[in-house]
């Protein structure tokens, strides 16, 4: 199994698609707005992905947080708020912050699951810091690590009971960027003392069995290299400093944060230490390349992979609906108190 993940270019499966997919058999796949139109299709094309090799349970992966980012949008599927709604509850409501987030994730996930998606890039652990790029801004959970953390959590247990595995994200932290990262290489000058709260939600949430790195450059670790690339950062911060033993994928390979050809920053990303390349505008030659520039999976790869995807079931039919009114009606009853 090649350790990548990769775009489709539309809503169904081109024949060139379907011939390299078969041929270089990749970890997963990533759907964007391009690739989901009905509820049928979409569980058509991830039934069609499935069946390439056989595989009931596959890595198919969504970036849908709530808020600005949702690639299934209203009005075929549901609306969901951004992490900020639950951190302004929490400011009042802990508990009910927390019980409002697991049902939000527990209602979201029954949409996934329906749709045949095994995996959600959700939650955002990264602390929102005043002053830094809206590029992650709402999407935060707060300001303070450890209500991230909780409302974090609750994320990952609210999409687990759909069956939904979830992926912590943007390791070491996203939270101060001062650019964004899909147009340039963010630059962190805070102390390694300072960037301690940045790792305290990861780390609380360290058995979490999937992780995603942020492309961003750390004075304090690695001044020449983003996280993505740094062998320092990736072995010396998130395996040991934060304790993540799980599946590493990297941020989408096609940032403008990262230089050089795409297939050399899978290979550079590979050789730094992440398991998974993730490569997410399905350009044919660049997933070529890429197919060529991996080594193999290794067997602690296959292994992880396997532990993030054991819990995950294939939905066999559509979302109970009576299921997901009374878990939204729970999440708006509580949102209301803030």
């Amino acid at each position: 199994m090649l350790p990548a993940i990769f775009g489709l270019s539309g809503p169904v499966l081109t024949d060139d698609e379907r011939a390299f997919f078969r041929d270089c058999n990749p970890a997963g796949y990533i759907l964007f707005g391009r690739n989901v139109e009905t509820r049928e299709q979409v569980r058509a094309l991830t039934d069609d992905l499935r069946s390439l090799h056989g595989r009931d349970r596959t890595f198919i992966c969504i970036d849908q947080e709530g808020g600005r980012v949702a690639r299934m949008k209203p009005p075929v599927w549901l609306p969901y708020p951004a992490g900020e709604a639950f951190d302004r509850l929490y400011e009042i409501a802990p508990a009910s912050a927390i019980e409002a987030a697991r049902a939000n994730a527990h209602a979201l996930g029954l949409d996934l699951a329906e749709a045949g998606i095994s995996v959600d890039c959700l939650p955002l652990l990264d602390v929102r810091q005043p002053g830094a790029h809206d590029v992650i801004g709402d999407r935060a959970l707060g300001t303070e690590p450890m209500r991230v953390a909780a409302l974090g959590r609750a994320t990952i247990d609210g999409l687990a009971r759909a069956g939904i595995a979830g992926v912590v994200k943007h390791m070491p932290g996203h939270g101060r960027s001062l650019v964004d990262s899909h147009k340039e290489t963010p630059l962190v000058t805070a102390s390694a003392e300072e960037l301690e709260q940045d790792l305290a939600p990861f780390r609380t949430l360290k058995d979490a069995t999937i992780g995603m790195t942020g492309h961003l450059r750390f004075t304090a670790w690695d001044a020449e290299n983003p996280a993505t690339l740094s062998p320092f950062v990736i072995e010396e911060i998130i395996r040991k400093a934060i304790g993540f033993d799980g599946l590493l994928l990297t941020d989408d390979l096609d940032m403008q944060a990262l230089g050089g050809a795409v297939p050399d920053r899978a290979a550079r990303a590979q050789a730094a230490g992440c398991d998974i390349a993730l490569n997410c505008w399905a350009k044919m030659d660049d997933m070529v390349g890429i197919a060529k520039a991996l080594g193999p999976m290794s067997a602690k790869t296959a292994q992880r992979l396997d532990r993030a995807l054991a819990p995950t079931a294939a939905f066999d039919g559509p979302a109970d609906l009576a299921e997901q009114r009374t878990l939204l009606a729970t999440r708006d009853s509580l949102l209301k108190l803030a």
